[in-house]
């Protein structure tokens, strides 16, 4: 059997491109002239399509123009006419299109004293879409670890006079810790599994708590006692968010439902259904949406507190939604799964852009007035993005405690404190970590080296 030759593909492109340039090489002489009648034609309605608001403008009008002698500007005075804006001629919206002088059509009063009733328009150029440069932001560093507890370290919530933070974890237990010397002061047990969600109240002087065993707990921290239990969740709890202006909390879980409580009088006010699957995430607004939640079943669901149903279902996502967090002081709010982290605007949520990169199972987000977004993986990397641009300005993997495996390195939650200015990650090897800013870092030791793919769809 006659062996085949194998040629490079640089040799069968440019075969092929030979072959067909010579198949229709006889075809370019039969091409028709062109028909001068037909083109003009053609701009005309290119010239009227692009530019119908200025033709409606001066079809009121009788144009005169005026070249003024000293700065050579062109001006087009106003007058009364009855021309049509059918009365302009192809030829002219050509030399329209076509001509490189700046023109401006402003009110006429200094060049002809005698009209009044001038109607005016300023054309400006049309901006190219231009991207927005990330701002700098200084790399963050650790500068604490802390131990004490027994188990994974599943939730964390710092207080509104950031002066302490409270952590749960898989031993049960919540332990509060002061924020500036990291020394534990306090530790409360009461719940019989694993506390995975904290939450302080701004107004009032209780830590709520959730977990696996199916509680919710208020605790109020004058007496360092439960006074209340929220009864209603089907299986464990998993995530809680506080109301920043009604007092109302909202938990949710592995039973698929966000259950709305009544912060004083214990009712369930309402359970919202929708999800098929656990839910992993909730926040609350005092704007509507005034809830939003992710869940395991890949979508995000934004709920109307008033009415108790779901105004909008964002499925962009492909995989599991496992966190979400709202910006500080925009009308935005993010949402993290495995395949991207996406960006949303309030209150419809319109999808804003992704940011790629974070190839892990994304258990929780952070970000901070200075618009610095933080990412934890579960297999312990740490993602710091712009949050405007989307720009991956820092990241790293977190070191795990000595004599821990490396399959421990999983970060769990993620907080800033109240000014912005510190980290607090809550991870699988039983500590607690603060990171803050590098005072040492500047923009030349740490430059932006910023390069876009493509012109992201903005809509701020």
């Amino acid at each position: 059997m006659e062996e085949v030759q194998r040629h490079s593909v640089h040799t069968l492109v440019f075969r092929s491109l030979k072959r067909t340039h010579d198949f229709f090489v006889a075809n370019q002489a039969l091409l028709p002239e062109i028909d001068e009648k037909l083109e003009k034609m053609k701009y005309s309605i290119k010239a009227r399509d692009s530019y119908k608001l200025v033709f409606e403008r001066t079809a009121k009008a009788k144009n005169t123009i005026v070249k003024s002698g000293e700065t050579g500007r062109i001006e087009v005075v106003a007058q009364p006419a009855q021309d049509s804006m059918l009365a302009i001629t192809a030829e002219s919206e050509m030399d329209y299109n076509h001509s490189n002088s700046q023109m401006s059509l402003v009110p006429a009063a200094a060049a002809n004293s005698q009209n009044t009733s001038t109607n005016s328009l300023q054309v400006l150029p049309k901006k190219a879409p231009t991207i927005p440069k990330p701002k700098w932001h200084a790399p963050w560093k650790l500068y604490r670890v802390i131990s004490g507890h027994l188990g994974w370290v599943r939730c964390v919530a710092v207080e509104p006079g950031n002066e302490w933070f409270a952590t749960g974890a898989a031993d049960r237990v919540i332990k509060v810790w002061d924020l500036a010397s990291g020394k534990l002061k306090l530790s409360l047990t009461g719940h019989v599994s694993t506390v995975r969600g904290l939450c302080v109240s701004p107004r009032h002087p209780y830590l709520f708590s959730c977990g696996e065993d199916r509680q919710v707990k208020c605790w109020d921290l004058e007496y360092n006692k439960v006074i209340r239990h929220y009864h209603g969740h089907l299986s464990a709890v998993y995530t809680m968010a506080l109301h920043p202006t009604i007092d109302v909390l909202v938990t949710a879980g592995r039973d698929s439902t966000a259950r709305v409580w009544d912060m004083r009088t214990k009712v369930n006010v309402h359970t919202l259904t929708g999800h098929t699957n656990t839910v992993a995430s909730v926040v609350c607004q005092a704007a509507n949406p005034q809830i939003i939640t992710g869940s395991h079943d890949s979508t995000v669901r934004l709920w109307d507190l008033a009415a108790g149903k779901s105004m909008a279902s964002l499925t962009n996502h492909k995989k599991s939604v496992r966190s979400i967090v709202l910006h500080p002081s925009l009308y935005m709010f993010a949402s993290a799964s495995p395949d991207n982290i996406k960006q949303w605007r309030c209150p419809e949520g319109n999808f804003i852009q992704n940011l790629n990169g974070h190839n892990a199972i994304v258990n929780c987000m952070a970000v901070n007035p200075e618009g610095v977004l933080v990412s934890g993986g579960d297999n312990g990397t740490m993602f710091f993005w712009d949050w405007r641009t989307g720009y991956n300005f820092q990241r790293f993997q977190a070191a795990v405690q000595p004599g821990s495996m490396d399959s421990e390195a999983g970060i769990f939650s993620m907080t800033f404190d109240m000014s912005g200015s510190r980290l607090i990650t809550t991870e699988a090897d039983k500590t607690i970590k603060i990171y803050k800013e590098d005072d040492g870092a500047s923009e030349e030791s740490h430059p932006v080296n910023w390069r876009p793919e493509i012109i992201k769809r903005r809509k701020y």
